[in-house]
């Protein structure tokens, strides 16, 4: 196994807790769970609704891959918290399935949880795989 590369893209939200955003080692990249925080303005209110925080979490899901040379087709597997699963659901997956192709939609788990950090409704941690 090769050593471990630790990303810590620029642009990307702020840590605010003890991680990295992208541990990458063998060509597999496991990107920490991202929450719908403004990356330009840490303390900002998170957006309103189940659609406007899928939309955020997918972009700085997106700037963390950008980060580490990758792109949202290298993404293989998402783990999807919900804090409203009941009610968010359907139009959660409607989001979500918007940033993948039809045919390049990675394995998935989705699963309610009480609370969120942030009262978050969405959070998403991904492994992404880069070919060698």
């Amino acid at each position: 196994m090769s050593d471990p590369t630790f990303h810590h893209p620029p642009g990307a939200p702020a840590v605010f807790a003890p991680f990295t955003h992208a541990v990458e080692a063998d060509g597999w990249v496991m990107i920490t769970g991202q929450m719908p925080t403004d990356p330009a303005a840490a303390d900002a209110p998170l957006p309103d609704g189940i659609e406007a925080q899928t939309r955020a979490v997918m972009e700085n899901l997106k700037i963390v891959l950008v980060g580490a040379g990758l792109d949202l087709s290298a993404v293989l597997q998402c783990r999807c918290y919900l804090s409203e699963f009941e009610r968010d659901y359907e139009i959660f997956n409607e989001t979500y399935r918007s940033y993948f192709a039809p045919d390049r939609l990675p394995a998935r788990t989705t699963v309610g949880v009480t609370n969120l950090v942030f009262g978050a409704l969405v959070e998403i941690d991904a492994l992404a795989w880069r070919r060698t």
